[in-house]
């Protein structure tokens, strides 16, 4: 792959010679007359074409086929443009079951028809997803529920499909030994019969909803476990506008930068702090509304099937190198980037965590926004290191791996309501970094002096943080500008 890369771009080069010759003897320029442009329409076309191809081949196998779809959605990182445009739409419009495979499985789990136990069950789904879809649906008791209910052959054929799956990989990678795909079969092997079983989907959103009941403005469904299996999965219905859609939230006067901040400070709570985190945050997972009794802007969090449990020593290291990153502290980014696997490869790491260039890195991520130039260059950059990406992937902890995934999902949010790289991001993960690193210390700590020294020093480190974050609201705020405007006229004036 690597090599016939290296062919493309040789051929690449000599068409754009061959191109420059001819313009300068021409007046008129006529970008179709560039053979970089030639070429990469035609690449690009390739692409798309395989993208479509594969798009259908996981509509068509449907389940597991299009759970990997979905993951490989979210690797902005590592595909071209047209696979993870193409395969996005796999979350949203994923194959529906008929409303009599639904009845079966309903029959077969709960004992009754659907006329039993419902006053009303609207036929058409409110989403399907690659295991499941959801209908909207009201007891006999007048209770409005969400009804989950697994698509049928799933659970027979998720074992074949995976196997399929690592079929398939083995003789591409035969093909092209740049191919490093496994860890993605890992992955489905490890989190399928997990995100199979609804139960196990209930009793994380009860644990995370416990965990984060600090945040006023996040709701997780509450689950009624006596109409539930683990086939079947009756939650409260909530409804929203999905997280992405800037739209709905202007109609409904919601802030887009009081949304990105707190799902900011969400997934810095459950990544740094608890090591417990939700890693299917796309936007049909995510909703916002506004709560027409109390004004306040709620964040509803859906579809609890997909956690990672992150160990302390991960959760620490990954806390040190986010505070490195932060700060634009190359050795220790390099120190705590080896620590996790990335080994001689620690830039190359850094660049697919933060979606950052290198020197974006180096200069510090929180000093300048993201632009449409560093996002082509990140794209561009991914194809021509893709053997160095898939031997990082084998290489991190597997912890790691659904990260990123969230990561890329999250960043996706950021992106769609414009609020990405915003300073107030940093600044909450580096708060629940500062947090959990002095949790830790003070457990390990047995002199009650080591104690007050390493809580002193928490609040110090808080409170500069608190102070600084005062310092950019003045700054953008009008007030702070009358304050630099005086000052600024004081001092020629003097």
């Amino acid at each position: 792959m690597a090599r016939r890369a290296l062919k493309l771009a040789s051929f690449a080069t000599v068409a754009a010679a061959t191109t420059g010759f001819y313009l300068h003897s021409n007046k008129q320029l006529d970008p179709n007359d560039f053979g970089v442009v030639r070429v990469g329409r035609a690449v690009a076309t390739v692409h798309l074409r395989s993208a479509k191809r594969l798009r259908d081949l996981c509509c068509a196998n449907r389940g597991t086929f299009i759970k990997v779809g979905q993951h490989l959605g979210a690797l902005d990182y590592l595909l071209p443009e047209e696979y993870t445009h193409t395969l996005k739409v796999l979350h949203s419009q994923a194959p529906q079951s008929s409303m009599e495979e639904i009845e079966q499985v309903i029959r077969e789990d709960l004992g009754k028809e659907i006329k039993e136990l419902f006053v009303s069950f609207e036929d058409a789904p409110l989403g399907a997803a690659s295991l499941a879809q959801v209908h909207k649906a009201v007891l006999q008791d007048g209770r409005t529920v969400a009804v989950k209910v697994q698509h049928p052959k799933v659970q027979a054929q998720s074992a074949k499909d995976i196997l399929l799956m690592e079929i398939l990989l083995v003789a591409v990678k035969q093909i092209f030994p740049d191919f490093e795909f496994m860890w993605l079969v890992e992955e489905a092997k490890k989190n399928l019969p997990l995100e199979l079983d609804f139960l196990n989907e209930g009793r994380n959103a009860e644990k995370v909803a416990h965990m984060l009941k600090s945040f006023d403005f996040l709701k997780v469904p509450k689950i009624y476990w006596e109409l539930s299996t683990r086939r079947v999965l009756l939650m409260e219905f909530m409804e929203g506008g999905q997280v992405n859609d800037k739209a709905y939230m202007e109609r409904n006067c919601i802030n887009v930068n009081e949304i990105s901040r707190n799902l900011g400070k969400l997934y810095s709570e459950m990544i740094f702090v608890n090591g417990f985190v939700h890693c299917d945050p796309h936007p049909g997972n995510v909703l916002v509304r506004k709560c027409p009794t109390t004004g306040k802007t709620h964040i509803i969090l859906l579809d609890h099937g997909l956690y990672q449990d992150l160990t302390d020593n991960f959760r620490l290291d990954y806390c040190q190198l986010w505070q490195a990153l932060i700060k634009a502290d190359v050795k220790r980014v390099q120190k705590y980037s080896r620590r996790l696997g990335a080994g001689d490869l620690y830039p190359l790491f850094a660049c697919m965590l933060t979606a950052r260039s290198w020197e974006s890195v180096n200069r510090g991520i929180d000093r300048s926004p993201v632009t449409a130039k560093e996002d082509v260059e990140i794209r561009s950059n991914a194809a021509a290191y893709l053997p160095q990406i898939n031997k990082l992937l084998n290489n991190v902890p597997r912890q790691m791996l659904l990260l990123l995934k969230t990561n890329d999902l999250l960043r996706g949010i950021e992106s769609a309501l414009q609020t990405r790289a915003s300073a107030s991001s940093f600044l909450n993960m580096s708060r629940c970094c500062i947090r959990a690193v002095s949790t830790y210390q003070r457990s390990k700590s047995i002199s009650l002096y080591r104690k007050t020294q390493i809580s002193l020093s928490e609040a110090l480190s808080l409170w500069q943080i608190s102070l600084y974050e005062l310092f950019l609201r003045l700054k953008g705020s009008q007030l702070g500008n009358w304050v630099i405007a005086f000052l600024s006229w004081m001092h020629h004036s003097s």
